[in-house]
């Protein structure tokens, strides 16, 4: 069994209201010191895969900045600090595709970036049935996609749906819905 770095001390170097950039000290096991630098979330995330009662799932297709180009994803968002996942990932669901949530099952949680980021997604699958307006914030413009689950492994296999993100939710729940 691998000896473990231990924790020396610990400071914030930048803040903002989505994440910290943090740098810690540790030792090693044999007495080196090293320095740690990563990102750490309020809540982590969560990301909801939202059924149609004729099973197609609704998918959200965004512009992404740091990438410049469009990505297909599930409706997701980081949580505020003290916010519950599952309240989140609701609220996530009608900001971004206007759908209110009939029923829903939290599936399971990851964390997508742990040598980079504190940081976990929860995930859930929803049952949606009503459609009302979006509630964008003033930075989004996003289209709605309804595709069938058999169609996501081609869309992900052809690289058309590339987030690290959704990708990982449909490993998770992909067994639930085919």
């Amino acid at each position: 069994m691998p000896k473990h770095l231990r924790k020396i001390s610990e400071e914030t170097l930048h803040e903002n209201p989505w994440w910290k950039y943090k740098h810690d000290t540790y030792e090693k096991p044999n007495g080196q010191v090293g320095d740690y630098f990563y990102g750490e979330t309020p809540g982590g995330a969560a990301m909801i895969v939202p059924v149609l009662p004729d099973g197609k799932l609704v998918l959200t297709l965004q512009h992404r900045y740091l990438e410049d180009k469009q990505s297909i994803e599930f409706p997701a968002g980081g949580l505020k600090f003290g916010q519950l996942p599952i309240d989140a990932a609701k609220g996530e669901l009608i900001e971004e595709t206007g759908f209110v949530a009939t029923d829903i099952v939290k599936v399971g949680v990851f964390s997508s970036l742990n040598g980079l980021f504190r940081d976990e997604c929860h995930i859930f699958i929803a049952h949606v049935i009503v459609q009302g307006e979006q509630h964008l914030d003033d930075t989004e413009e996003i289209d709605i996609l309804y595709r069938k689950p058999e169609d996501l492994e081609e869309m992900i296999r052809n690289n058309e749906i590339w987030d690290g993100m959704t990708m990982a939710t449909w490993s998770l729940v992909r067994h639930h819905l085919m």
